[in-house]
């Protein structure tokens, strides 16, 4: 499996040279980077040594050292054709990613249609979600529970329209809710709007729209909504979700069903090398539409409730690296009691993590 990833890898490079090869005049540029991410983490949540803790993303294994990820990316672009594809290895990719290509986290290419619109196809990054999945990227280390329950990754074809400097639309044709492989024989929609209301505050809607189901009709529409603010030293982010499935209701299979959640993140930079940042999250899908249906206390049949904490500390040693130390809560409603500690099923979790990245 790594021998066949590891060669659809090289052949994205050398289709980038042989396009260079064709159409020198395009002025085509090749750029490599890469990105490593170490842990340590503690969870109170009795799961057993090694073993993935419940919610498992970032940093997913309680008392040891673990690496998150490790990653190296190839671009190619030049005036009419564009090219990228990343590897990675580690715990995320082993918790989250697809088992099937566990190794490519994406593998695109793309060619310019006419001025400002772009055709791509291949494998991607989700489109949808308020926070991405990598440390690095996001304020936080952790992501937040509303976010483990939005895709990953995705695969289709995508067009990328920018009418203005601000505005840009990304319109998707996808095999399904995150997933590479087609589990059906329907197609599923995406859609990505950002818009930048000056140089500190930007907006954005993503949302999906397919049926991913093995039988009946489960039609799922999932819309994200989210802000940006990035000032001098405070920086603001806020987001949430609103899904609904059609014949997903508990007590009333016939029904649609619906879920909710948001996330609120500040982060605020005390001195060029010193960051402070919190998170609160919260999570409510009663029928299961994505956290699926468990028994509660009460042998009652329900969908995930749930809200959260977070908060961290991070240094930076250089513009390229970060040492973060960080701890959450998290709290189910009292009749589900989702974790387990002291020998007894609790309905809340504590968890304490200490990253060091480092990026080229």
């Amino acid at each position: 499996m790594i021998r066949l990833l590891t060669g659809a890898f090289f052949t994205t490079v050398l289709f980038s040279f042989a396009a260079v090869a064709q159409d020198s005049t395009q002025h085509a540029t090749l750029t490599f980077s890469g990105y490593i991410d170490a842990y340590m983490a503690h969870y109170n949540d009795s799961v057993g040594t090694g073993n993935y803790q419940k919610f498992p993303s970032v940093s997913p294994r309680s008392k040891q050292i673990g690496l998150n990820v490790v990653m190296v990316n190839v671009k190619y672009t030049a005036a009419k054709l564009r090219a990228t594809a990343t590897l990675h290895y580690g715990d995320i990719p082993s918790s989250t990613w697809s088992s099937k290509y566990n190794v490519i986290q994406e593998a695109n290419a793309g060619l310019l249609i006419c001025k400002n619109l772009w055709l791509d196809g291949g494998f991607f990054r989700t489109h949808f979600g308020t926070e991405a999945l990598f440390p690095k990227e996001n304020y936080t280390s952790s992501v937040a529970v509303p976010t483990f329950y939005e895709p990953y990754f995705e695969s289709g074809l995508r067009l990328n329209y920018n009418p203005t400097e601000k505005l840009s639309f990304f319109v998707y044709l996808l095999n399904g809710y995150g997933i590479y492989e087609d589990n059906n024989d329907k197609k599923s929609a995406g859609l990505l709007v950002t818009y930048a209301c000056s140089d500190k505050l930007n907006l954005g809607y993503s949302g999906y729209y397919g049926d991913d189901s093995f039988q009946g009709k489960h039609f799922r529409m999932a819309h994200n909504v989210f802000l940006n603010y990035k000032g001098e030293k405070l920086k603001i982010t806020v987001g949430g979700d609103f899904a609904t499935q059609q014949h997903s209701g508990i007590s009333a299979p016939q029904e649609t069903a619906s879920m909710f959640s948001g996330v609120f993140i500040v982060s605020y930079n005390c001195t060029e090398k010193f960051r402070l940042y919190g998170r609160v999250e919260g999570y409510s899908d009663p029928d299961g539409v994505l956290s699926g249906v468990f028994f509660d206390a009460n042998n009652a049949l329900t969908g995930l409730k749930l809200w959260g904490a977070t908060a961290g500390i991070e240094y930076k040693p250089a513009d390229n690296a970060y040492i973060r130390v960080e701890g959450r809560s998290l709290m189910a409603d009292n009749d589900q009691k989702i974790f387990r500690w002291d020998h007894k099923d609790k309905s809340n979790r504590f968890e304490s993590m200490i990253h060091f990245g480092v990026w080229f």
